[in-house]
Formats: structure tokens, sequence, C-alpha cells
């Protein structure tokens, strides 16, 4: 679960890590008085959770409030990677003079804590890692280790530190490693950490990435407005609608609607459209025993997406009954209709129940059905999404 740069920086806050001056602000004459609080020059930083902020325009500096005010509110009408800004981080600008990269993570094959850095802040760490791996420095910690001061400089000597700056540069590692363990977190970085003109050191910038499974151990981050959110980005409408739903729903760029069963068979049905060709719009996942009515949820999701110009619907009856399954397609059918064209198989526990409910139903509401093709157990699932597939293609 990822952070905004803002809440990032006020754990760093809390664990004495320098940061330049600054506050968050939700409107453009909050904005003017945060700048008016620090002084000019200042840099406006867009809260968004993606990256590629600064290629999109998302961040700009400003000299004077005239011209905040005027780069303030278009950054505040901004759209980055689909999501609206809505809260600049107004900071101090920086006279930089170096960056640095520190950064804290898990080494899931090894069972240990990594604490990373490297003097090509500001870059990418795996594309440093995969270019010039020699510029990497790594210290692991067993998983009920504490990292010590000697630690920290060690890894800032390997950066190519000295004196003072590997003193300065290997108690922010300390902290950041104690931050790490404190919140539960699966990822911490400063990129960049900067050196200013007067030697100091501070953290222009945060990535923190939290376990969301550990956020009951952690009351006091909700107090704060850090709760449980989307993974890696900011939730798109219809996955904030699936979440009121409690249904595990996430969005991708694809054009055609994958309605599964399980979450297992929801992975396959998706590597299977990609198999053929075709890109699933969206994973879902109905959950155990679903009821018709969460089922009849699932696809209005899917037909009020416009990104969507075919459901393939791929169902194995297990937990789940094909009986519920066959009713939650006819409930969304007389409560909602469809709009798009839909294919679907299914089979397993009560499919012949669930053709039997089919057959009647089309046999006293043809029109209904006008735009779904049913398949049971005879047709392989291979043919359904290559089916899908090429109805995508055609529309």
């Amino acid at each position: 679960m990822r952070l905004y740069e803002f809440e990032g920086k006020q754990l760093f806050a809390d664990a004495k890590i320098p940061l330049p001056p600054g506050k968050v602000a939700s409107s453009v004459d909050e904005a003017a008085i945060v700048a008016q609080e620090i002084g000019y020059p200042v840099v406006l930083k867009s809260q968004v959770l993606s990256g590629g902020r600064g290629k999109a325009g998302g961040i700009q500096f400003a000299e004077n409030e005239a011209e905040l005010r005027v780069k303030a509110a278009a950054l505040f009408k901004l759209t980055i990677k689909g999501y609206l800004v809505e809260r600049l981080l107004v900071e101090k600008k920086l006279k930089v003079m170096a960056e640095y990269y520190l950064g804290v993570t898990i080494d899931r094959v090894n069972y240990q804590w990594t604490v990373i850095g490297s003097a090509s802040g500001g870059m990418d760490i795996e594309e440093i890692a995969a270019e010039t791996p020699e510029k990497i420095a790594r210290i692991n910690l067993d998983a009920d280790a504490v990292m010590y001061d000697y630690q920290g400089m060690e890894l800032a000597k390997q950066m190519g530190l000295s004196g003072d700056e590997m003193k300065t540069v290997g108690g922010i590692a300390v902290k950041l490693f104690k931050l790490f363990r404190k919140w539960d977190l699966k990822m911490a970085e400063i990129n960049p950490l900067v050196r200013l003109q007067d030697g100091s050191f501070v953290a222009a910038d945060s990535r923190i990435s939290a376990d969301d499974d550990a956020l009951f151990r952690h009351p006091e981050l909700a107090q704060r407005g850090i709760e449980k959110r989307h993974e890696e980005g900011e939730m798109t409408p219809r996955e904030r609608q699936a979440r009121e739903w409690d249904i595990p729903y996430l969005d991708l760029d694809g054009n055609i609607g994958m309605f599964p069963g399980g979450a297992g068979f929801g992975i396959m049905g998706n590597d299977f459209i990609r198999h053929f060709g075709g890109r699933p719009a969206n994973f879902m996942d109905s959950g155990g025993g679903p009821t018709p009515e969460r089922l009849a949820q699932m696809l209005v999701l899917l037909d009020e997406n416009p990104q969507v110009k075919v459901i393939f619907g791929a169902r194995f009856g297990g937990i789940s009954r094909c009986d519920d399954f066959a009713k939650g397609v006819i409930m969304f059918l007389k409560d909602h209709g469809l709009s798009k064209p839909m294919v679907m198989r299914f089979t397993g526990n009560e499919w012949k129940e669930g053709v039997r409910i089919f057959k009647e139903e089309r046999e006293a509401n043809p029109r209904l059905f006008e735009q779904i093709e049913i398949h049971g157990i005879e047709t392989p699932i291979e043919q359904i999404a290559q089916r899908a597939v090429e109805l995508a293609k055609q529309a």
C-alpha cells in the first residue's frame, strides 16, 4: 500500500530524518499561505500515487506569489495517469549539490532486510542495479537484527562518502531502517537524499509502501488519514465502487471485461485472453459461494466500464454453484440490462441446473439474451477465450 509523498515525510519527521521546510495544501490559497511561511522560491509537487509526475508537468517552481497562483491553479486541474491532482506539497526550493539514494526493503529469497545506498540518486534504483551494479551499496540484516551506527557508516563508505558526510548519511540510513521496522513497511526510499550548499543532507522525496495486512497494529496511522487503499495507486471510480460492494476488483488497461469465478480461475482467464491476443480490462474475484446479487453487481461494474467492448465469463462451480451464477446473470439482465456482447462458459457444481434456468428464461424472455452466447462443458474454455478476443477486435 503506497503512501503519498507528504505522508511518507510525516513518518520521516517522526524519525528525525531531515526534511526541507514545507506543508501540504489543498487549494491555491493554502499553497500561497504555505509559501509565504517558508519563503520563496518554492517547489509545487503534485501528490499522486503514481510515478512520472515530473514528466507529466506535475512539479513546478515559483519565484513569487503571482507565479505560484498561476502554476498552482494549473496543477489542480492536471490529471496524471488518470488521477486528478487534489493536493500539492509546497516546499522550499533547494540548492542541490549532489543526489544520493537510500532505501530499505525485504530480500524475499534470503529472508532478510536489505538496506541499499547509491551515489546515483534521483534515478530508478532498478535501472542503476541493472546497468551499473557496482554503484549499489548493500547491507543485509537478519529478520530479528537491529542496525547499528557503524553499519550505517559502512554503507555510506561503500557509497563513496567519508568523514562527516559518511557519519551523517550513515545515521540517516539507520533512522530509515528503524522507521521501516517500526511501521511494518515493505519498502522505504529516500530518492533523492540531497546534499545542499551548506553541506547538510535532506530527504527531497519519499516513497513508502506499507503492508496493509499490518495496519491493524498501527491505529495511529488511521488517525493521520493513512488507511487501507489500493496497493500501488489511487483507486479508480470503479475500484472505489467495488470496494463499497466488497468485491475484489482491479482495473487494467484492456477492453475485455473479465467475469470470473474465484481468483484462480480469474487469473487463468486473464492468461487465456492474453495468450490469444486480447487485453483484459480488469481482474475480479467473486469469492467463495457468491450470492446472485453479488454476481449481478460484478456485471454492473463491467457493463458500465466504457473501456469494455465485450464481457468474458468463465465459471467453474466448486464451492460456488452454477445455478446461482445463472440467477445472478438473469438478475443483472432484468434489473440493469446488457449494453455490449457477452460470451461465457460454466461447468461444475450444479451446472445442469444452471443450463435449465438459462434455457427457461431464454424461452420466456428471448430479448434479454440477444447479445449473450452461453456455453457449457461441451465447449473448451480456450474456444470461449478466443471468441471473446474475436468479438473485442470486431467492436
